[in-house]
């Protein structure tokens, strides 16, 4: 509130009055002067009598109290509290454009105390409330219908009007423009008249917010869910107040399976898309219970002539899509939301419901209507496909309708898309998941088979030299299984299994490694653009696998820019790689709307081709494992699987969709990378440093070791490689054997080297068994399985871990190195 300062003085005696005062006072003390003939005298009667008229006069004034100078001048704080209002905003202002008094909403709305032609309005609206003012002043009022200020979401409506007695002022009134909900009032009328014909018709209706608590409900459902009409339901959770049996029936839980079975609608009652407000997401829903026994007409008098117009009049006014027809199954009655339901909005109705639906769906839907119609009074639904939407399947639900005179059918029709795409991407995660289970078990079973052919290659090439008959032969089983061990590499990162080795990084630096090698694979053909974003936030991520991850997307756009060139036949054609960074802050995510990331800040990296894009059928295919669009030879299908992987296990998102053009046809693909923010402290990088190899490199071997691995091949050939660097190894073929070689006591072993996964006794579980004996010697591990997997599976101290397959000389150095620190220690 910001009234005026009161203008108030003291009333003071006229001015008549004043002067025949002094005029008495100076002649009274002449007269003393001349009969005392005193002049002191004369004085000091002077000052008694001047000093009496003072008290006089300060008595007066305070018996008087302030006042108003002036009957004209109002008191501004009385004026502002009687405007104050919390939905509407007021101000008054004067000739001079100055504000005398304003409420708190104007305060509040527009932040501070200033007259309206200030606000920073938008450039139009700051014009219409001066050409608004000006008509004021001239006609006596003026409206505008909107103003809207620079940043700001909200819209406001305007009414200045003249005031005053000498017409000197102006009252400014500013409302708030709310959007229009598609629930306002639909509380009052369910809990009204409105609500208690529908419950005479066998239907009951709950307002539920979307955590589940009732809003408002009809006194039949009260009635239904507590016995008593009177209470109200709003508070109480909404899933509370039924039940469901073994065949999925619904009942009222107070009156069990011996009540009647319902039937369950649920109707969304959020905005249409494009007018979504504010708190869009807090709509509720309408809760539709049809009751199937007694069917909507059970309650009802009266012959169904006289029925089915106040139906009509009830049906018109909810936003679910609702139909009737007659025991023939020809249309009696549809409502808007019908009509917009099945895309015949300003068609009207065919005859028949077998009309809106494909022809492979036409006898079904007949006959199901037929049958609703002439037996018991019951409900059920079915999914057909509608003539003018053929790719997406919707439910119908259906309802034998009673006690109207004739028998009738009540079509209820839900659009099923939205469910239909979650239970896709289900279905899809799952199988994603599975094949990964599978991919990751693959991988690590043919690892044990790579380590015993690398180490059995190594130990035959240390008795072979260059020249040899047999020494390009080894060298070539080599290379080829360090090839399959690639492929185990990608099945791993794809099962998210693989060890990564994160390091906090800046995407551009992984970029500018990879853009020479990208040059050359695009060729003199493809123009190689890149772009990035200033201020991007830092990642933790591996930077061998996210240059893996660009390159497989670099390889996958060349290829399908080519394969466009040759399709479209041009001898002559040029193409463009992108590569680009993105900053996204959390509030870009959210205006995003993904209910799959989490509102967060991101770094993006985008990889987009000028090729032919990809079939919207095969979007969600393409990260699935072997899945590919090529020629068969030309491409093993695991390249965006294994893109998917480490990213996924990089704690990212990867997102597929096609470009358009200027002229709305598909101008390439792009893939999209969120990568999170790394915003903790700066983690040490999980990479050997030069001191360890230093260390690990001068020690001289030796050192009893106990090697257990259940794979016979893999002990071989890790025993022999052990035993010629100079170690005694004691072998084991599983954990209780192992822990047997040490609880005997017989040895005291320097290092204990163990296969992970184990049959009886697994490598952890002989690990604490043997920590009980031995408490502080050191385990090496070995596996297939991810490093920070196994780390987050197995709490066990002084533990190491090295990735199989490894070479001799890996098994080796790894030895030697995790003694060298023992020994240091």
């Amino acid at each position: 509130m910001i009234p005026a300062e009161d203008t108030t003085i003291a009333r003071l005696p006229p001015l008549p009055l004043i002067v025949g005062v002094v005029s008495a006072t100076i002649v009274s003390i002449g007269l003393v002067w001349i009969v005392g003939e005193q002049s002191v005298v004369a004085m000091a009667y002077g000052g008694a009598l001047v000093a009496l008229l003072l008290m006089l006069l300060l008595a007066a004034r305070l018996r008087s109290g302030p006042v108003e100078s002036e009957a004209g001048v109002p008191d501004w704080s009385v004026t502002a509290a009687a405007v104050e209002d919390s939905g509407k905003a007021v101000a008054i202002t004067d000739r001079a454009n100055r504000l005398i008094c304003a409420n708190s909403a104007y305060e509040e709305w527009f932040g501070g105390a200033l007259p309206p032609n200030e606000i920073e309005f938008a450039a139009k609206s700051g014009e219409r409330l001066g050409m608004a003012a000006r008509e004021a002043w001239r006609d006596g009022g003026s409206r505008v219908d909107l103003l809207s200020i620079d940043g700001a979401d909200k819209r406001f409506r305007l009414k200045v009007e003249r005031a005053g007695r000498g017409e000197d002022f102006l009252v400014w009134r500013f409302s708030e423009i709310v959007a229009e909900r598609s629930y306002d009032g639909l509380a009052e009328r369910v809990e009204g008249p409105f609500g208690e014909v529908m419950s005479r018709a066998g239907l009951e209706l709950a307002m539920v917010a979307p955590d589940g608590i009732v809003q408002a409900a009809t006194a039949g459902l009260a009635e239904r869910a507590t016995g008593d009409a009177r209470r109200s339901l709003v508070g109480m959770e909404f899933v509370q107040l039924l039940r469901s049996d073994d065949r999925d029936r619904i009942f009222f839980a107070r009156e069990g399976q011996q009540g009647s079975p319902q039937t369950l609608v649920h109707v969304p009652l959020e905005l249409p898309s494009g007018a979504r407000s504010k708190d869009a997401d807090q709509a509720p829903s309408l809760m539709l219970l049809i009751d199937r026994t007694v069917g909507i007409g059970g309650g009802w008098e009266g012959s169904g002539k006289a029925a089915i117009p106040q139906l009509e009049a009830l049906l018109s006014a909810l936003p679910l899509g609702l139909a009737l027809t007659d025991r023939d199954g020809r249309f009696l009655f549809a409502n808007a939301a019908f009509l917009r339901a099945v895309e015949r909005d300003g068609k009207g109705l065919p005859q028949f419901p077998s009309d809106l639906v494909v022809r492979e769906d036409k006898a079904a839907i007949a006959d199901t209507v037929r049958r609703f119609a002439k037996g018991a009074s019951t409900s059920g639904d079915m999914a057909v496909h509608l003539a003018s939407n053929r790719e997406e399947p919707v439910s119908i639900g259906l309802a034998g309708i009673r006690g109207m005179g004739d028998a009738a059918v009540l079509l209820s029709i839900t659009d099923s898309t939205e469910e239909k795409r979650l239970r896709r991407q289900v279905a899809q995660a799952t199988k994603m998941q599975a094949v990964g289970q599978l991919a990751g078990g693959v991988a690590h079973d043919f690892n044990n088979v790579l380590t015993a052919i690398i180490g059995y290659c190594d130990l035959m090439l240390l008795r072979h030299t260059p020249g040899d008959s047999d020494y390009d032969d080894i060298q070539q089983i080599k290379a080829n299984s360090n090839r399959a061990a690639s492929l185990t590499r990608q099945l791993l990162a794809f099962s998210r299994q693989q060890t990564l080795r994160p390091v906090v990084l800046q995407l551009p630096d992984v970029v500018s490694e990879v853009s020479q090698l990208l040059k050359r694979l695009m060729g003199d053909k493809i123009e190689f653009v890149v772009r990035h974003d200033r201020e991007l936030g830092p990642v933790r991520a591996d930077p061998q696998q996210l240059e893996q991850v660009i390159i497989n997307l670099a390889v996958n756009a060349r290829d399908a820019m080519q394969a466009h060139a040759e399709k479209s036949g041009k001898q002559d054609w040029q193409g463009r790689l992108t590569l680009a960074t993105r900053r996204v802050s959390a509030r870009d995510v959210r205006k995003m709307g993904s209910d799959i990331m989490p509102a967060d800040d991101y770094t993006v990296l985008i990889v987009q081709d000028t090729g032919g894009g990809i079939p919207p059928e095969l979007i969600s295919k393409i990260f699935e494992p072997f899945f590919t669009t090529k020629e068969q030879g030309k491409g093993t299908g695991l390249g965006l699987s294994t893109v998917y992987g480490i990213v996924k296990q990089s704690n990212g998102f990867i997102f597929a969709d096609n470009v358009r053009g200027p002229d709305g046809q598909t101008a390439g693909a792009r893939f999209t990378i969120y990568l999170p923010v790394h915003k903790g402290e700066l983690p040490i990088a999980m990479r050997r440093d030069e001191e360890a190899e230093a260390r690990a490199s001068q020690w001289s071997g030796g050192g009893k070791l106990l090697l257990v691995e259940d794979e016979d091949m893999v002990r071989a050939v890790a025993e022999r490689a052990l035993a010629r660097a100079g170690y005694t190894v004691t072998t084991a073929s599983d954990g209780e054997e192992g822990l047997a070689a040490v609880a005997n006591g017989s040895e005291n072993f320097d290092l204990i080297v163990s296969d992970v996964v184990m049959p009886a006794m697994d490598g952890p579980a002989m690990a604490r068994a043997i920590r009980k004996v031995r408490p502080k010697v050191p385990i090496l591990f070995m596996s297939g399985y991810a490093e920070e997997q196994l780390r987050n599976d197995i709490d066990i101290d002084n533990m190491f871990f090295i990735a199989k397959p490894f070479s001799v000389q890996q098994i080796n150095a790894k030895v030697a190195e995790v003694l060298a620190d023992q020994n240091r220690d």
